[in-house]
């Protein structure tokens, strides 16, 4: 499935960027479709960017700004795959859809463990590939 998307994650968390990577081999993305946030090359046109972030109580300052520029013309849609809480997630939704993207209702909930821990479990790989083709299928 050819599909223009980007995952971009929370720099230092070696999970997440294993994660993102095997999205990125699962889906044939190009090169660059997967950078830290805030990215080296700015999102332009994208289908789906996918924010792949660790946090919980406030939403850091780097983190909202790079959201708050995330326009339809950016990203016209953004999903999110959070290690944190329901409430973190919220404020994340809140920011996105204050810039003008569409933002999936279904957020996938993983959990990291240990920072020392960076290899996905086939169990969770087949869950976060479904969820991540639940989201493509969704689009417009």
């Amino acid at each position: 499935m050819a599909i223009k998307m980007r995952i971009l994650h929370t720099p230092g968390k070696k999970k997440l960027y294993n994660i993102a990577n095997m999205i990125k081999a699962e889906y044939d993305l190009s090169i660059n479709s997967v950078d830290k946030i805030p990215p080296a090359y700015s999102c332009d046109k994208e289908r789906i960017v996918i924010l792949a972030l660790t946090g919980k109580g406030d939403v850091p300052d780097d983190l909202r700004l790079f959201c708050r520029e995330l326009t339809k013309a950016r990203a016209a849609n953004v999903a999110l795959m959070i290690d944190g809480t329901p409430a973190y997630a919220d404020q994340l939704k809140a920011i996105l859809k204050e810039a003008g993207t569409n933002v999936i209702d279904e957020v996938l909930y993983i959990k990291l463990g240990l920072p020392f821990l960076a290899s996905v479990k086939p169990e969770e790989k087949a869950t976060i590939l479904a969820w991540v083709q639940k989201v493509t299928e969704s689009l417009q």
